[in-house]
């Protein structure tokens, strides 16, 4: 039996399973919204923040939802 070639891929994914809004959530509560913004200098971070504005712009924005992962990488590392 063989197994599925993605299902390899995620075996190696520290993101596997976990959603984009607890990514956010985990991290607004690590650093607060205004920590959060000097990190990743986004407007849906900085002007009137919010969990649903941040999933909108980064589920339109690769660059920086691969911003905001590294950061959750690095700080569960830390933490």
């Amino acid at each position: 039996m063989t197994t599925p070639l993605n299902t390899i891929k995620q075996h190696n994914n520290p993101l596997h399973g976990i959603t984009l809004e607890a990514i956010i959530t985990y991290l607004v509560d690590y650093y607060g919204w205004e920590l959060l913004a000097k990190e990743i200098p986004i407007n849906c971070f900085s002007h009137e923040p919010s969990i649903k504005s941040s999933l909108k712009f980064l589920r339109k924005t690769p660059w920086a939802r691969d911003k905001v992962e590294k950061l959750y990488l690095t700080s569960i590392k830390t933490s």
